[in-house]
């Protein structure tokens, strides 16, 4: 699994004007199943995404083709862990980490 860590690398005001395709972008890679939870972030990331277990070079990818990254408006830092332990309520997490 990874925690993708969202920072804008420019002003706010440029960085609204791409976050209807960041939105979209985020939708579909929900959809595909490979985003599990995304929201904004604390002080010092402004966005955060957990993932499903994958190829790290997917992932880079993935997050590569972003809206706001494309356009230079923020960059991505990864944490890779192995989740040995999780709440009830993240029973389907729990099931895609046992296959």
């Amino acid at each position: 699994m990874y925690i993708a860590l969202l920072s804008y690398t420019a002003p706010r005001n440029e960085v609204d004007y791409a976050l209807a395709e960041h939105a979209e972008w985020l939708r579909g890679h929900f959809a595909r199943g490979l985003f599990l939870v995304s929201g904004k972030g604390g002080e010092d990331h402004d966005q955060v995404i957990l993932t499903r277990p994958c190829l790290r070079g997917k992932l880079d990818a993935v997050l590569a083709s972003d809206p706001l990254v494309v356009q230079h408006l923020a960059h991505y830092s990864v944490i890779e862990f192995s989740a040995t332990r999780t709440a009830q309520e993240f029973h389907a997490i729990n099931e895609a980490l046992a296959s």
